[in-house]
């Protein structure tokens, strides 16, 4: 029988991020001094490290795992990095961070990128580009609490709409122009199945004035910790 992992000890990394601002950003900051040094994160990691991937069984259990997984990975990445001004300074030019291991899962090393790029978003579902977390300021906000399959959609739908309505990162309206973070640039082809990224942005913000969407708000790398 399926059986989604027990996640108390992430719940124990998230009660470590709190709302505040950097570089002028409203965000979801992580306190990882704090988890690196209680030993929360390396507990819930090993945890991870540890679940055995085929008790997953529908496409919600396999989609709240792996960003969930994407999340926690991207903490210890940063963690055992740590003091850094930003995750991508755990790479460099030629060898980029989200292509060095960044943990194991199911007895197998993994990079974020492999996460991201070859598990999540063969997915089909373009929600997540809202909810995993690359560690950086202008990134979606980190949920203080793990997604489950049994609340996945109303989940996902939660953090859609709080970070279009942040904007310092999300969507800000200008004078003639609704601009966007560069997410809804990078991954256009992924909202295809919504109609393309303004129906997807509408079917969220119904208010919007009819002014044309540029995904164009600088993307901010600084680390989203203190």
């Amino acid at each position: 029988m399926a059986k989604e992992p027990d996640w108390t000890s992430y719940q124990k990394v998230l009660s470590h991020v709190q709302p505040g601002s950097k570089n002028g950003v409203s965000l979801m900051l992580v306190d990882y001094a704090a988890i690196k040094g209680n030993g929360s994160l390396d507990k819930a990691y090993r945890e991870l490290a540890a679940f055995k991937l085929e008790n997953l069984a529908s496409r919600e259990e396999k989609l709240a795992f792996y960003i969930n997984a994407y999340n926690l990975l991207a903490l210890k990445m940063v963690a055992d990095h740590w003091p850094t001004e930003s995750i991508k300074d755990a790479g460099s030019l030629f060898s980029p961070v989200w292509d060095k291991p960044a943990g194991e899962l199911g007895g197998k090393a993994v990079t974020l990128g492999e996460v991201e790029h070859e598990i999540l978003r063969p997915m089909g579902e373009p929600r997540i580009h809202l909810a995993i977390v690359c560690a950086s300021v202008s990134c979606p906000d980190l949920r203080r609490e793990p997604f489950m399959a049994s609340r996945l959609d109303e989940q996902l739908n939660e953090q859609t709409r709080g970070f279009l309505n942040n904007q310092d990162k999300g969507l800000k309206i200008e004078k003639k122009t609704i601009r966007v973070s560069k997410i809804f640039d990078w991954f256009e082809a992924d909202f295809k199945g919504y109609g393309g990224v303004p129906d997807f942005i509408k079917r969220y913000k119904t208010d919007l004035p009819d002014l044309k969407i540029k995904a164009d708000i600088p993307y901010d790398w600084a680390v989203n910790g203190h």
